[in-house]
């Protein structure tokens, strides 16, 4: 057993596929392999990950796991995120080493991005 352990693939639970393809394409250039209504896979050019049917969804108010996502320029994700159906749930704030907001999807979904750029 290799004494590396890493996360490898994530998935979401997300209401429809076809909303969760273009609301994470057109937010963050994620690409899509389609494997039956009920599945997709997605690339974000680094982690592998996909979306299946479900009427749940993800939040640490319930006590989920918080997918955080980096970016360069916070400030243009989060008007991304808002252009594209996104919620934002906390707004940006600082902490020691960067910034940082959480939103939902339109599954809702909440997720963070974070930044160490000023």
């Amino acid at each position: 057993m290799s004494s590396k352990i890493k996360i490898n693939y994530i998935e979401f639970q997300v209401k429809d596929i076809e909303t969760a393809k273009s609301f994470y394409g057109n937010t963050f250039g994620w690409t899509f392999q389609d494997y039956g209504p009920d599945y997709c896979a997605f690339n974000d050019g680094d982690i592998d990950g996909g979306f299946f049917t479900s009427a749940f969804s993800s939040s640490t108010s319930n006590g989920a796991v918080l997918v955080v996502l980096y970016t360069h320029k916070i400030e243009v994700v989060y008007d991304l995120i808002i252009k594209n159906g996104g919620k934002i749930v906390k707004e940006i704030f600082s902490f020691p080493g960067g910034r940082r907001f959480h939103f939902t999807d339109p599954a809702g979904n909440e997720l963070a991005v974070w930044t160490d750029k000023q």
